[in-house]
């Protein structure tokens, strides 16, 4: 109980640590984009599911400091937006506010769902899956986000995406992804470098078309379930396979 309250903790701390204390001076004293800045704060979301997975003793006490997260972190936000220097020190694209806020739900409600699923449903062994899950939205997302924005020339023209997205970012975002979720079966699961460059093969294009369709943000939640969705079954069948 009480290391679960120590992790709970520490939580908090990293959560401020990326979303203030390193981000806030970076916006308001240097020429840094914006944009890089909110990747930033992305990426580090994204390294926190290892706080979760490694700081708590069960699946249940870190769903709960997820929560807890939320319950001080959202509040906090709303009140920070009432002041005339939030859009000063914070990324944030809306103009009234209200997008850390609903980031902040969207990550921790996929951490707490892919942690409820695969941690406290099938066991402690599937964690792995989690992580890596999370570094294939969190790098390939980014990717996405910065070249897409800045080197991306030809539209998606197709009913179903979002006019912005651009086929540099969809690359962008395979790539970033494939590699991402090679590096973390590899180094993190502990699987064989070919199984881990068969499945980040395999599942970098899915999470690019997830990435593709979703919209308003969406992909926080659709890009990470997708990956873990297909990252599980595939690690079984090679397993099982014996390969």
């Amino acid at each position: 109980m009480r290391s679960d309250l120590y992790g709970a903790l520490i939580l908090l701390a990293y959560y401020i640590v990326v979303c203030a204390i390193i981000p806030i001076p970076l916006k308001c004293f240097t020429r840094i984009p914006a944009e890089v800045i909110r990747k930033f704060q992305h990426i580090g979301y994204s390294l926190s599911i290892f706080l979760l997975l490694h700081l708590f003793s069960a699946w249940y006490a870190a769903i709960a400091a997820s929560l807890l997260l939320v319950a001080i972190g959202y509040p906090a936000l709303m009140l920070l937006e009432r002041t005339r220097w939030y859009h000063r020190a914070f990324a944030d694209r809306t103009r009234g506010g209200g997008e850390f806020r609903s980031s902040l739900l969207a990550v921790q409600g996929t951490f707490a769902v892919l942690i409820a699923v695969l941690w406290g449903g099938f066991g402690a062994r599937w964690t792995p899956v989690i992580g890596v899950a999370v570094m294939g939205w969190g790098f390939g997302d980014a990717a996405a986000a910065l070249i897409g924005k800045w080197w991306g020339r030809r539209h998606v023209v197709l009913r179903w995406v979002d006019g912005a997205k651009t086929w540099e970012g969809f690359i962008s975002m395979v790539v970033f992804a494939a590699v991402a979720i090679t590096l973390t079966l590899f180094l993190y699961a502990r699987l064989p470098w070919y199984r881990s460059l068969a499945i980040g093969a395999l599942v970098a294009p899915l999470c690019g078309i997830a990435e593709l369709v979703s919209h308003r943000g969406s992909d926080t939640i659709v890009v990470p379930i997708v990956a873990a969705a297909t990252i599980a079954p595939l690690m079984a069948l090679f397993s099982s396979v014996g390969w």
